[in-house]
């Protein structure tokens, strides 16, 4: 069955991650959200299978978008939001190790439904705030331990909309780190790939120690397919972000919200 899996949806695999993965390297999304559908629908893995596969591709993903971004946005630009960064990166962490008990105690429809609705109001913002641009600067007090503790909370929401829908969060990171803590789009996107990383291989471990990372040629096949469309695409878009400016860089992170609101919310129904 694998190897029938295997053969038919190789190209269709690579080629869907090509565009999914300039997502990651040019905004810096893992694309989760669209790969997820592909992987579930267009190939025909079970949820169970699918959100560990995703989880492992957005990390060949990621890795290859901060590669190629690193040379575009420089990595210094972060260090100024460091605290909000590590705070982010600890709550995220820890609700992606249990974020699935508290997900058992809360309405799962609900949940996604306040999730897209959440993604069409940020995506709607950034869009008014792509025609209507204004200065944003951080509303919290210029704090180490503020910016260090919200981070924490924020992260952990953001954790457990991630183990809901198995994804890393890139969606939710950008808009707070741009409207919350003041930082400008494309150190926003750097910054969320590296919170991204540490959320994505704390999932992954926490699937390989409970022996639900699926295995077999046929998967390493789709697998490795969908990865190398991945690096692909995420090299192509992190060349890209030096020429992309920051305005078409706000409608198009505004348009991919909405369009993953709905395919999230049309997926959960």
């Amino acid at each position: 069955m694998l190897r029938t899996l295997a053969c038919p949806f190789f190209r269709k695999a690579f080629g869907w991650c090509v565009p999914i993965g300039g997502l990651a390297g040019l905004i810096g999304l893992g694309g989760g959200e669209f790969r997820l559908p592909l992987l579930m629908h267009g190939i025909g893995f079970d949820a169970k299978s699918a959100v560990p596969l995703n989880l492992m591709i957005s990390l060949v993903t990621l890795s290859f978008a901060m590669i190629s971004r690193s040379g575009v946005v420089s990595l210094a630009a972060i260090v100024p939001h460091l605290p909000e960064v590590a705070g982010l990166a600890t709550g995220g962490m820890a609700s992606a190790v249990y974020g699935v008990r508290l997900v058992r105690k809360l309405s799962g429809v609900r949940l996604v439904q306040l999730v897209g609705l959440l993604l069409i109001v940020i995506g709607t913002l950034l869009l008014g705030e792509a025609a209507f641009p204004v200065q944003y600067a951080s509303p919290l007090p210029a704090s180490v331990t503020a910016h260090l503790l919200s981070g924490v909370i924020i992260g952990a929401g953001i954790g457990l909309v991630s183990s809901v829908l198995g994804v890393a969060g890139g969606e939710l990171l950008i808009p707070s780190l741009i409207f919350i803590y003041g930082a400008d789009i494309r150190t926003a996107g750097s910054a969320s790939i590296l919170i991204s990383l540490g959320i994505v291989l704390t999932g992954l471990w926490r699937y390989w120690r409970s022996n639900s990372i699926p295995q077999g040629r046929g998967i390493v096949r789709i697998t490795f397919a969908m990865s190398v469309g991945s690096i692909f695409g995420a090299t192509l878009g992190g060349l890209a972000i030096a020429y992309a400016p920051v305005g078409l860089l706000k409608v198009f992170l505004g348009c991919v919200l909405i369009a993953a609101a709905a395919k999230t919310m049309a997926a959960h129904r």
